[in-house]
């Protein structure tokens, strides 16, 4: 349909090694049009060309929730720049499938690494194929490829876990022995750690996809974020929000975010006017905090700042193991204007705490332990 394209690919060089200063690929379009001239305008007399402007490109993957954060971002760019982004065709979505999105019978953590969700997004942005790659932030490495940047997070969303079940009102009234599905090592260690006999098992899949399998009696409990269901207006699908001290988000949880390329002021005018500064912050402290150390998808790190009534921030991290028996917290308060440093003090605390044997063991761990717990 018009102002929609899909980019099956095959990528052939990979944005996040370093050594690589050109990545390369190449792309499938099916026979998609890849030149814009729409505006061509021939007169009577002589022959002349009028192309008409680029459309403003937006990367984003192909899932329910994808799309309608990329809507969303589309329908905040027309109103925030009528006069250029008004008409029909100014904004392109190009729709593409990443590692994450196709590999859904293995655990997050056993095919984990740099991008699992955005490297796709990444080279089509180097390759300037897209012009704002459009994110969940919670997905995004706190390193980027080389020349682009993250110069806007949209105001956030509710950042709060939702429990469904058939089965409970709650996460405390499921009978012991119960399976909740979630890919998370974050909840799985927070949940473990409230009733060890509960057990968590691989749960992949878009959120229509964990409904499904939640109605078919695959498991008898999961866990999802708010945010999500709430930009699909699905959040009635809930049995229960838990609260920040029941089950700690995750580091950037509800937050989207717009990359471009650090040279493309045309991207980086229209992304950075739909910054929303709270948002920014928090998410800055959060991801310094993730940072610190060195998350990855073995190790269960939860971390939530927000900007109080009174103008302070306040930041609450943990890291864990994956069952629950060990969990260490932090909080830390301070100027917004600090928000990385708060994020870095806290992950720096943290790993005096826990102690160097803490992590060496986190990391020794074979993917499967460490999701078995």
């Amino acid at each position: 349909s018009e102002g929609l394209r899909f980019y099956p690919r095959r990528v052939v060089a990979d944005p996040y090694d370093e050594s690589s200063t050109s990545p390369t690929m190449v792309t499938q379009r099916s026979g998609l049009a890849v030149l814009f001239l729409a505006g061509v305008v021939v007169p009577s007399v002589g022959l002349s060309m009028s192309v008409a402007p680029q459309p403003l490109r937006i990367g984003t993957r192909g899932s329910p929730l994808a799309l309608a954060q990329a809507y969303m971002t589309r329908d905040l760019l027309k109103a925030a720049f009528p006069d250029e982004l008004g008409e029909d065709g100014a904004i392109e979505l190009c729709i593409m499938k990443t590692q994450g999105d196709m590999i859904l019978d293995k655990a997050l953590s056993e095919i984990g690494g740099k991008g699992l969700f955005t490297k796709e997004l990444d080279t089509a942005l180097l390759g300037d194929e897209v012009d704002i790659c459009v994110h969940s932030m919670k997905d995004v490495p706190t390193w980027l490829p080389g020349s682009t940047v993250l110069p806007c997070t949209l105001e956030r969303e509710d950042t709060r876990d939702v429990f469904i079940s058939p089965k409970a009102k709650s996460l405390a009234e499921l009978p012991d022995g119960s399976v909740i599905g979630s890919a998370s090592l974050r909840r799985q260690a927070q949940i473990l750690a409230k009733n060890p006999t509960l057990k968590c098992v691989n749960f992949r899949g878009n959120v229509q996809t964990r409904l499904r399998k939640l109605d078919d009696g695959v498991v008898d409990a999961t866990l999802l974020a708010l945010a999500g269901l709430k930009r699909m207006d699905m959040d009635d699908e809930a049995t229960a929000i838990l609260s920040i001290d029941e089950m700690l988000p995750a580091v950037a949880q509800g937050a989207i975010g717009l990359q471009c390329r650090d040279d493309d002021d045309r991207a980086l005018k229209y992304a950075t006017a739909l910054n929303h500064q709270e948002t920014f912050q928090a998410v800055a402290c959060e991801r310094a905090f993730l940072e610190v150390l060195d998350g990855n998808c073995k190790t269960p790190i939860a971390g939530q700042a927000v900007i109080r009534d009174d103008g302070t921030m306040l930041f609450k991290g943990l890291v864990a193991k994956p069952d629950g028996s060990e969990i260490y917290r932090v909080e830390r308060v301070g100027s917004p204007e600090d928000a990385v440093k708060i994020g870095r003090d806290a992950g720096e605390y943290v790993k005096t705490e826990a102690g160097i044997d803490f992590f060496t063991w986190l990391k020794a761990q074979e993917p499967e332990k460490a999701v078995a717990g």
